[in-house]
């Protein structure tokens, strides 16, 4: 399938905000992309964790935290990693919690690592589906992020967004890793196909999200052709995310071994 530009997918969302009650004058004075563009390239990565802040292009600010590995760069584009966290209202620091299991869960990548905050909004909203694509596009464009490997994760609402971002973004991300999901793939009585790969991660005593309804709406995603693998993690609940890293360690092997060879 032919890989759709990412610039092209922003423009649309673009087109859609500003035409939601804007006055012409808001449209006017409101910043450009390239200004978006402009503060994005100006920011100074260093190797480990950098935590930043940028006016989009309606004047509300993005707070995410990008994860630079410690290798050479040069003719050495790495994958890019956008992790999803999970539901937490208005929680300013959501993003910055990646130390107990995604920083050490995809540590075997070398991978970048992208954690937006989603704010009071859900991965879903289209509010948020611009971020992420944006930050996709500013990555590719400015950092060395080979286009080929960007995977979307993320865990319980985050794992939801991660379903949602893989199916109706297949021509960008090359697997999806949602951990403790609730993601319904029915429609019409029908299942969906997802074309975008799936590593599905599900504790075995989930109480939030219980085990048979996640594990029913993957088989029947399957069923309609998907390319999903489903891991159950024994006696695990909904609440345990910093214990799911030898789960994430398997699924980066999997990334490795059958989805990018």
């Amino acid at each position: 399938m032919k890989r759709i530009k990412i610039k092209y997918l922003l423009l649309v969302f673009s087109l859609i905000l500003t035409n939601c009650g804007e006055k012409s004058t808001d449209i006017i004075n409101s910043r450009t992309y390239n200004d978006v563009r402009a503060d994005f390239q100006n920011l100074n990565f260093t190797t480990g964790v950098n935590d930043v802040t940028l006016l989009n292009i309606n004047n509300f600010l993005w707070s995410f935290r990008v994860i630079m590995p410690n290798v050479n760069f040069t003719n050495n584009n790495r994958p890019l990693i956008i992790a999803l966290h999970s539901f937490s209202g208005d929680n300013t620091d959501a993003h910055k919690a990646t130390a107990c299991y995604i920083e050490p869960g995809y540590e075997s990548l070398d991978a970048i690592i992208i954690s937006p905050n989603a704010g009071s909004f859900l991965w879903e909203d289209i509010i948020n589906q611009e971020q992420i694509l944006s930050l996709i596009d500013l990555a590719v464009t400015y950092l060395p992020v080979n286009l080929k490997r960007i995977v979307v994760t993320g865990y319980s609402a985050g794992a939801n967004g991660s379903w949602f971002s893989g199916e109706v973004q297949p021509n960008v991300f090359s697997a999806a890793i949602p951990i403790a999901s609730s993601y319904n793939t029915i429609t019409n009585g029908n299942p969906r196909l997802i074309e975008t790969p799936m590593y599905v991660i599900h504790g075995e005593n989930d109480d939030f999200f219980p085990l048979n309804l996640t594990q029913n709406w993957v088989n029947q995603a399957i069923e309609a052709g998907g390319n999903i693998t489903f891991v159950i993690a024994p006696d695990l609940n909904h609440f345990q995310p910093c214990l799911y890293v030898e789960y994430i360690q398997e699924a980066a092997n999997w990334l490795v071994n059958d989805i990018w060879n």
